[in-house]
């Protein structure tokens, strides 16, 4: 017969779910991560940086 204590760690050490959970918690980071770079990439101080390297760049290689 399981004794009271052995009963409640024997529930206590269930990981059944555990996964379901880790799942979502990676959902609602990665959701979090892309708002946030959708919200740098839009704006316009971000997107000049973007576009002066990449002209610095190309005028370096073709002028």
């Amino acid at each position: 017969m399981e004794t009271r204590s052995a009963k409640i760690m024997s529930v206590l050490k269930d990981e059944t779910g555990l996964t379901t959970t880790e799942y979502a918690v990676g959902t609602v980071a990665v959701a979090g991560l892309s708002g946030l770079l959708l919200k740098l990439l839009t704006s316009d101080s971000l997107r000049d940086l973007i576009w002066s390297v990449i002209s610095n760049a190309f005028s370096r290689f073709f002028g």
